[in-house]
């Protein structure tokens, strides 16, 4: 097998399963981890295992509120192997006292086989009872658990950074929403009961051997040390496998959700079978990652079989010759047969717990990682509630960088009263949509800061002062629910007149009146029932059922047409009235009712002022209006406008 290139990227799944199969045998799949992190350096193993170590700690510290529970079926467990310990005792009993006696009569050695019979099916009956009660338990504790790491999960993406949701995508998101959160809860089974009860077990199991035999016991006994130890080895080189798995499923499902969020860019390129052969050959990979841990998880089982076939061979060979020299009876002998089954079971469950917790730790790392990580903006010490009026939002010298050294806003400095209405013009890039993000506090200043009411936002608690806020963009998102529904998303207390209040001032009655159920028609996913313009009035709607504070309108009315378009900006002197508003538009219509206008360039403010003061300076801002003025006369295409390109060039 010819290796490849560290650097290459394999493309088909025959050769990412070679590629695969080399960092399996070198042990580099932690390393490619890594580095698809960007932590590949030497002692990132050790830290692993030290996070490992942290998070097994923060599992059992999940378990807290849940130990009555787990107390009551690790109870039910050890009942349960009790009654499962005591059988071949019955068995020995009802062999050697009864079936063999042959110095008692018929009558007593019948009675005494009814006797001993009867309390033996009990014995079994109860055994199945108790593990049937464990096993109902112990399946109502993983649901809770379950369930508490899931909604702890979701709240926490929720208050993640957005550029760690970006890096991760959907698929990641979700993977660790079902699967991980699924596989993480067989901890509580593989981790704690499992192995605890199946000790006992064993030991109980040993002592009870060494006091029927200890000839035989320590026959039995003596493969298993030896047996563990290679059992152990083998199933701990499982876990980078499935952590490997756990890798390409995410990657797939991010890639399957990207297809059919733009599944009109997909087929309007005609791109449907390399978007399925992408899709196959990923999943083709997975299943040949599987197969190759199933086929070392087969020699694990088979193994185990094999030794379990030997023991109970060489138990009744060695104990054959015992019961003929007189050392044992064939009660004993029968006794350690089930016996055996009894001692190597809790073995094979401990080897067997190991190697199934690999995909619980595997999958447990990927759901504490994200637990562990800190919130987006977490609320300073000694934060308040934001003020409910705006009498003056400034921004003081604000600087602010996706990437260290490369600001996108430099030295933005305004002082908007409340009540304004402020537009943002210029050039794509020019970081007019990263001055609205830092109004929303997606993102916080770089340097500087912003003041509301003298007061910096970042002191405010943030729920607080986003209660203030309403957000439409060019970019509309709607939800797949009812029309009302979305409308009142912004104001869970919203009534019916108000929803409809606010569909009337965006707009868009008339058209919702007319859909199938009026308001409760349902939309579809991002909405993609309504047409983009109706999508853009629900959006607006939805802002003017807030009746927020401060509203952001990036390119709110870039999707309507012109009709329309006249109506809402009527509907907005009201909206806007006692509203702080930053708008992003290119449309001069919107620009020139603004109290204040920024033109930017480059994350600058480069001129600032009234429309008309702005015309009258006849610089960029002037030139950037009559080349629109040209544009709309000679009827360019829409959204090709000069105040958004600022394209000054002849």
């Amino acid at each position: 097998m010819t290796d490849l290139p560290p650097t290459s990227r394999p493309h088909s799944s025959r050769q990412r399963y070679r590629r695969f199969v080399e960092d399996y045998r070198h042990a580099r799949l932690d390393l490619e981890t890594d580095a698809r992190r960007g932590a590949g350096d030497a002692t990132e193993a050790a830290r692993r295992k030290g996070r490992r170590r942290e998070y097994i700690r923060e599992y059992l510290r999940w378990l807290g509120p849940h130990r009555y529970r787990v107390g009551f079926v690790f109870f039910l467990a050890i009942a349960a192997a009790a009654f499962q310990l005591i059988e071949p005792l019955f068995m020995r009993h009802l062999v050697d006292q009864v079936l063999l006696r042959t110095d008692l009569d018929p009558a007593t050695r019948l009675t005494k086989l009814n006797l001993v019979g009867g309390t033996f099916l009990a014995v079994i009956i109860l055994s199945n009872l108790m593990v049937m009660a464990k096993d109902y338990r112990q399946r109502l504790l993983n649901v809770r658990v379950m369930l508490s790491l899931r909604r702890s999960l979701f709240d926490r993406f929720l208050h993640l950074p957005l550029p760690t949701l970006w890096d991760m995508k959907t698929g990641g998101i979700l993977s660790r929403l079902t699967g991980d959160i699924d596989t993480t809860t067989g901890l509580l089974q593989m981790a704690v009961i499992s192995p605890s009860i199946a000790v006992i077990r064993l030991l109980v199991a040993v002592v009870i051997l060494l006091n029927l035999n200890w000839r035989l016991a320590l026959m039995a006994i003596a493969v298993i040390p030896g047996a563990m130890l290679i059992s152990f080895a083998s199933a701990r080189r499982i876990r980078p496998i499935y952590r490997s798995v756990r890798k390409d499923v995410e990657e797939i499902d991010g890639r399957v959700g990207e297809t059919f969020s733009g599944i009109r860019v997909v087929r309007a390129f005609g791109r449907e079978r390399r978007e399925l052969a992408d899709y196959l050959g990923g999943r083709h990979t997975v299943l040949r990652k599987e197969m190759f841990a199933h086929r070392r998880e087969m020699a694990l089982w088979t193994s185990w079989g094999l030794l379990l076939g030997i023991v109970n061979v060489v138990i009744l060979w060695y104990g054959g010759h015992l019961a003929l020299a007189g050392r044992a009876t064939i009660g004993d002998i029968m006794a350690f047969q089930w016996f055996t089954f009894l001692l190597l079971n809790p073995v094979w469950s401990i080897v067997n717990s190991f190697s199934e917790l690999q995909r619980s730790l595997a999958a447990m790392e990927r759901v504490f990682e994200i637990l562990g990580m800190p919130d987006d903006k977490p609320d300073a010490p000694g934060a308040v509630d934001a003020p409910r009026v705006v009498r003056e939002l400034r921004f003081d010298r604000v600087e602010f960088a996706y990437r260290p050294g490369q600001p996108v806003v430099r030295d933005f400095s305004v002082t908007v009263p409340g009540g304004s209405v402020v537009a943002l013009v210029g050039r794509s890039g020019a970081g007019k949509t990263t001055v609205t993000d830092l109004v929303a506090r997606f993102h916080d200043p770089t340097r500087g800061a912003i003041l509301l009411n003298g007061e910096d936002i970042r002191g405010f608690r943030l729920q607080s002062y986003r209660d203030l806020l309403a957000i439409v963009q060019q970019d509309t998102f709607l939800f797949d629910g009812s029309v009302r529904d979305n409308i009142a998303y912004g104001r869970l207390d919203a009534t019916d007149a108000d929803v409809e209040d606010a569909a009337r001032r965006a707009n868009a009655h008339e058209f919702i009146v007319r859909l199938p159920l009026g308001y409760d028609t349902f939309i579809g996913e991002r909405g993609v029932k309504l047409s983009g313009g109706q999508q853009q009035r629900l959006a607006i709607a939805r802002a003017i059922a807030a009746r927020p504070q401060i509203l952001i309108l990036d390119e709110a009315t870039s999707n309507l047409d012109t009709e329309s378009e006249q109506l809402i900006q009527a509907a907005m002197a009201s909206l806007l009235s006692g509203r702080t508003t930053f708008v992003i538009a290119h449309r001069l219509s919107t620009i020139r009712r603004a109290d204040l206008i920024l033109l930017m360039d480059d994350g600058r403010i480069v001129e600032r002022g009234t429309h008309e003061s702005l015309m009258a300076a006849r610089g960029m801002y002037h030139e950037m209006v009559l080349r629109q003025m040209e544009h709309d006369r000679v009827g360019g295409p829409e959204g090709d406008s000069p105040l958004g390109t600022l394209a000054l060039n002849p």
